[in-house]
């Protein structure tokens, strides 16, 4: 089988924070609620879309609210992803990987339709062998079966895989398989959920880190 290089996609690959900002205040602001800072959204992001407007309504002191959820995920910024950009040196970090004789993956907590529908906006869509997002399968991240789903649709195993992310859920994920992990440090969760796996300072720094742990 192939090695495989799976990647986070948000706050990995993609700085859609921005959007996701916009989006998540029109909705509050909707409801007569308190918007938020950016760096306030950035810490929830990470859990899927629930979760997020879940701790946005939670923080506002409102219960959950279905039609919010559905009212932020069908915002035209999310749909067209239109402040969100990718890191700067991911694009040549794929290639470099690509290279050296890996396929790529992407397993997001976010919706498959709308990861596949950022990554097409971005050009990047046709890269990866697999999208599985946070509703492909039964479970999702941190859940391992998840990473494991997402192999398998790439047609690879833990044993030849590597996966890169930005949060504990990635973390925990690959270690719940067996997977060695990438922690970056442009992303959006503090570097203390690391939990001492190798971090990348900088996209450049991934094609070097991945054929070190799979060489």
């Amino acid at each position: 089988m192939s090695r495989i290089a799976v990647f986070d996609l948000d706050g990995t690959l993609v700085d859609s924070a921005p959007d996701i900002h916009a989006a998540l205040n029109r909705a509050l602001v909707a409801r007569d609620l308190a918007p938020y800072a950016l760096q306030e959204v950035k810490a929830m992001i990470g859990d899927g879309t629930k979760v997020l407007v879940e701790r946005a309504l939670t923080g506002r002191g409102r219960d959950f609210d279905a039609d919010c959820h559905d009212e932020f995920v069908a915002d035209e910024d999310i749909r067209s992803a239109r402040l969100t950009v990718a890191f700067p040196g991911i694009a040549e970090a794929l290639a470099a990987i690509e290279a050296d004789g890996w396929r790529l993956a992407v397993c997001t907590n976010k919706p498959e339709a709308a990861a596949r529908g950022l990554l097409a906006s971005l050009g990047l869509d046709g890269r990866f062998a697999a999208i599985g997002g946070g509703d492909s399968f039964p479970v999702r991240k941190p859940d391992p079966q998840h990473l494991l789903a997402t192999l398998a649709a790439a047609g690879g195993e833990a044993g030849k895989a590597v996966m890169i992310g930005d949060h504990r859920n990635d973390i925990q994920a690959a270690a719940g398989c067996g997977v060695p992990c990438i922690f970056v440090a442009w992303g959006y969760g503090p570097q203390e959920m690391a939990a001492g796996r190798p971090v990348a300072s900088h996209p450049a720094d991934l094609p070097g880190l991945v054929a070190t742990l799979r060489g």
